[in-house]
């Protein structure tokens, strides 16, 4: 462990050469809403805009020399490798980064201004499994150094800078620190720091549900690969976590792991982009989202972790509409209207004060006398929702909520 603290403190002073530490600001509008002192690590100010650099640094200046600058692969769509593409035009190092060939244009944009000539992107396979079997194959057959974005001690020892610094701007160990969660990198090395150095700090994870493998490997008393997992907070959906971060890991409950849902984060995000100008992805937002889950919190020094700020602004539309129907506000029906003179207006005037058509789409006629129409509403409250359910109801309306069905809502929303 002394060797291990020893270590982290020379990561951090060689991170030094890149960037200043990220921020701990202390967030007035989250203390005033949870009664406590709300600090956020401010990871989402990386020149890279998440944590994701500190690992991949630290791994390559052990590898690098001034007659060997080295070729390092990896596999990512987002920010590991972007940290790496980074550490690469640093170090002047040659640099491989596979992706999937359905990365966004501007993930790969972004990757190939940090890199520049020291880095060539290769996009290939449709999922990451595909795309990481590439990677290693071409590694191993140009005797590359392979850089994991989590699964390595030096990637773990780098991403440990973070509770490093954290105590050092604090002045003082805090009651609480809560960790995002993906393949476990950041969470085992700050936890692994703070062990010797803040013993009295407790720890919170937090996961997307749709990804929760640290839960799960927490219940098991191993890693497993879920069966399945939602990409949605692309920064921490991983389906397996790391075998080396679980070591430092498994110590902790499956009690203090809290899942996040994909649209409840999607309100977060919106709520610290509205109230605070906070641009955070939806990684970034994990800590923030599970504050709720917490219990009570008054009087007490909570840090959460910022993982990252790498939002592509053309996603917004969808995240306002998951908060919306996370929310309440915001539905969605297929409504059987009959195929008369007055029937829109009929059901126009059903609606309340604050009801807004969003959605108002003929499907198809289902018989000659009726048509099926689909149909969005938003409002301001979701029991003005409940309410026009109940007018339809009166009315005679034949309808069909499919605002949480999945397949109904993607094939037609």
């Amino acid at each position: 462990m002394e060797n291990f603290v020893a270590s982290v403190q020379q990561a951090e002073a060689a991170l030094r050469d890149l960037f200043e530490p990220t921020p701990l600001q202390r967030n007035d509008h989250l203390s005033a809403k949870y009664g406590a002192d709300i600090w956020l690590k401010r990871e989402d100010l990386t020149p890279v805009r998440s944590y994701k650099l500190r690992g991949a640094f630290n791994a390559m200046r052990k590898l690098v020399g001034p007659d060997a600058p080295g070729h390092f692969v990896c596999a990512s769509a987002g920010n590991h490798a972007q940290g790496v593409a980074y550490a690469c035009r640093h170090f002047g190092a040659k640099g491989t980064i596979f992706m999937p060939v359905t990365t966004p244009q501007q993930k790969i944009q972004k990757t190939r201004v940090f890199g520049g000539d020291a880095v060539e992107i290769v996009l290939t396979g449709d999922y990451f499994d595909q795309t990481l079997a590439a990677a290693q194959a071409f590694c191993a057959d140009q005797g590359a150094s392979f850089l994991s974005p989590f699964d390595a001690p030096d990637v773990i020892e780098g991403q440990a800078t973070v509770g490093l610094e954290m105590l050092d701007q604090m002045g003082c160990a805090p009651d609480l620190v809560v960790l995002p969660v993906g393949g476990g990198g950041l969470a085992s090395g700050v936890t692994r720091y703070l062990r010797q150095l803040a013993p009295d700090t407790e720890f919170a994870f937090a996961e997307p549900r749709g990804g929760a493998s640290l839960q799960a490997a927490l219940q098991t008393g191993a890693p497993i690969a879920l069966p399945a997992v939602d990409s949605f907070v692309d920064g921490a959906a991983v389906a397996r976590i790391g075998a080396l971060p679980f070591e430092h890991l498994s110590r902790f409950s499956p009690d203090q792991v809290h899942l996040a849902p994909e649209d409840r984060i999607c309100g977060t995000m919106l709520e610290l982009l509205n109230a605070e100008g906070i641009v955070l992805e939806p990684a970034g937002a994990l800590a923030l989202d599970v504050l709720a889950d917490l219990g009570d919190l008054s009087g007490k020094s909570v840090v959460c972790v910022c993982s990252g700020g790498n939002f592509d602004f053309e996603r917004l539309p969808e995240v306002k509409e998951r908060a919306q129907r996370y929310a309440g506000v915001k539905k969605y029906f297929v409504l059987r209207m009959p195929q008369r003179p007055g029937a829109l207006r009929d059901f126009l005037e059903l609606l309340g004060p604050d009801d807004d058509v969003a959605r108002f789409e003929y499907l198809k006629k289902s018989a000659r006398n009726f048509g099926s129409i689909l149909l969005g509403i938003e409002t301001s409250d979701p029991a003005n929702l409940d309410t026009l359910v109940k007018r339809l109801d009166q009315a005679g309306f034949a309808y069909r909520d499919i605002t949480n069905d999945e397949i109904l809502a993607e094939l037609l929303v």
